[in-house]
């Protein structure tokens, strides 16, 4: 049998498969990816670029800050168009109810390294002055960052290119097979390797992986220089966006270099048109607005929807596929693809190459969620 043309064939252009050819060229391997769309497409074009450390569980810190570390490295590298910045976030607490748990993620957050501070209800205000009146107070995480992700997601494989990758676009693939995919023209890919990195519609190709579709809308308005200082969340998206089985809405905006405002953020599963849910869009405005009244006043220039991989431990899936000998995933990062894309990265390229990861790899190994890989 002849070898097979390249070593690595991922499937997916977002910013996890951008960011896996990047490191996979670095050492050296023979790579293709393939996207039926453009470079930054997908879940990576609807996000909003939050680059955080989440502590919803250790397994979830330990990515999500490994991964900031390596996009805290990667800054001075970026071009301009990536505008990477370094606001800040502030996880705004309404009541006393929120602040134990502002104590709690400081004291967590503390234990482990990263720099926080809490705010009172004075030191919010001033942090934040179009911030409602009454609010308890939040935690500021000043080395929390937001980024353009397609440009971004563009950078990463620009430099894979740049160091021997393929990329082939506006081809879907139809089929995954043993060391070959199969795609939408009838022609076949030969690689050692198999990379399933196509984020919301990696189950339709890898059925059995536990993947779902979670839907969200973002609104961004027009230019309001400094209206908004600090990517601020809610905490009650912890109750609420992070839930797994309800649709929800909760208060999250971030400010851009353009002085324009990113809003957001909610949350559907069963949704599989793109369509701008107006329901949904208003309950999400209804909430923004709760928490800072001037974003009512101000213009939008624009309002779409996203597809996020939603695995049901809200952690992704990055190793090799029960089932398979040549099948790898790096999917399921809902939400959290932006920040973890880099660390997914490492973690993957490490296990396929059989370098010790800098983190475990353990709690994202696809076989915690996959039963069974059926497969040709």
């Amino acid at each position: 049998m002849s070898k097979p043309a390249y070593d690595v064939a991922i499937i997916g252009a977002g910013i996890v498969g951008a960011a896996c050819a990047d490191v996979f060229a670095e050492r050296g391997l023979r790579v293709v990816v393939v996207d039926r769309d453009v470079v930054g497409s997908g879940a990576t074009a609807a996000g909003m670029g939050h680059i955080v450390v989440m502590d919803d569980s250790d397994a979830q810190f330990a990515l999500t800050n490994y991964s900031q570390k390596l996009w805290h490295e990667l800054r001075s590298e970026l071009p301009d168009n990536v505008e990477y910045e370094q606001p800040g976030t502030i996880w705004v607490a309404a009541d006393d109810e929120e602040m134990a748990e502002v104590l709690r993620k400081r004291e967590y957050y503390q234990k482990r390294g990263v720099a926080v501070s809490v705010l009172d209800q004075k030191q919010l205000k001033e942090a934040e002055p179009n911030l409602r009146d009454g609010l308890a107070g939040g935690l500021l995480v000043p080395g929390d960052g937001v980024l353009y992700p397609p440009s971004a997601a563009r950078f990463l494989m620009t430099r894979a290119q740049q160091r021997g990758a393929k990329l082939k676009l506006g081809i879907s693939v139809t089929q995954i097979a043993e060391q070959r995919i199969r795609l939408s023209d009838h022609q076949e890919i030969m690689a050692e390797i198999i990379v399933n990195a196509s984020g919301a519609s990696a189950a339709d190709l890898t059925p059995s992986i536990g993947i779902k579709k979670r839907k969200g809308h973002l609104v961004i308005t027009d230019r309001y220089p400094g209206f908004l200082r600090h990517q601020l969340v809610e905490l009650g998206y912890l109750k609420s966006a992070h839930s797994v089985d309800r649709d929800s809405v909760a208060f999250n905006v971030q400010p851009r270099r353009t002085g324009q405002i990113l809003i957001g953020s909610s949350r559907q599963y069963g949704a599989e048109h793109k369509e701008v849910d107006q329901i949904m869009l208003s309950n999400m405005i209804r909430r923004a607005e709760e928490y800072m009244p001037g974003l009512g006043s101000m213009s939008a220039v624009r309002v779409w929807t996203g597809f996020r991989a939603a695995t049901p431990d809200k952690l992704p899936l990055i190793g090799p596929c029960p089932g398979y000998q040549s099948l790898w995933l790096a999917t399921g990062h809902e939400g959290l693809g932006i920040t973890t894309s880099l660390g997914t990265a490492r973690i993957l390229v490490d296990q396929v190459t059989g370098a010790r990861t800098a983190i475990s790899a353990e709690p994202y190994l696809p076989s915690r969620a996959v039963t069974e890989c059926a497969h040709v």
